[in-house]
This record gives C-alpha cells, sequence and structure tokens, in this order.
C-alpha cells in the first residue's frame, strides 16, 4: 500500500484530528475521522445496514477542500493505473 498524504483538519489541536490519505496502488481514499454518535448511525441505518468491518465516520465541512483534492488524486491515480 502506497498511501499519499492529502490533508489534515486546518483546525487541528494536533490530536487524533480527522485526516485524509490517498492510496496510490488502488485509487481509494482512506478517511480518518470523528466515530459518529448513535444518533447518526441510527439515522444512516435508516438507508441501510452498517457492515461490522465498516463505520460511519464525521468530517467537517472545512475539509471539504481537502476531500476535494483527494477525490482529483485518486481520479489521477486510476487514471494512470487504467493506462499503464
Amino acid at each position: 500500500m502506497a498511501l499519499r498524504f492529502m490533508g489534515i483538519d486546518p483546525s487541528t489541536d494536533g490530536d487524533e484530528c480527522p485526516t485524509v490519505w490517498v492510496d496510490e496502488e488502488t485509487a481509494d481514499i482512506v478517511v480518518q475521522g470523528w466515530k459518529a454518535d448513535a444518533a447518526t448511525e441510527n439515522e444512516c441505518l435508516e438507508t441501510g445496514r452498517i457492515p461490522d468491518s465498516e463505520a460511519v465516520v464525521r468530517i467537517p465541512a472545512r475539509m471539504a477542500s481537502i476531500l476535494r483534492m483527494a477525490a482529483d488524486a485518486a481520479d489521477a491515480a486510476q487514471l494512470h493505473r487504467a493506462v499503464g
């Protein structure tokens, strides 16, 4: 796995903050975020189950530009893999 760091919460206090990476081999976006509270998880369950291998995480809106940058990097990595 080759994770490329994309960014961390710009309002970080330096301790266990939401972070975003892109896996350059698979083009997956990897996210560390705050665990969702029970109310959020229950609302998410209205549209489907949450498998044991998955989690609902919350990323602050102020990280939207980092997520967009990660999505662009994932698109580029996927295109690079397809072209060879």
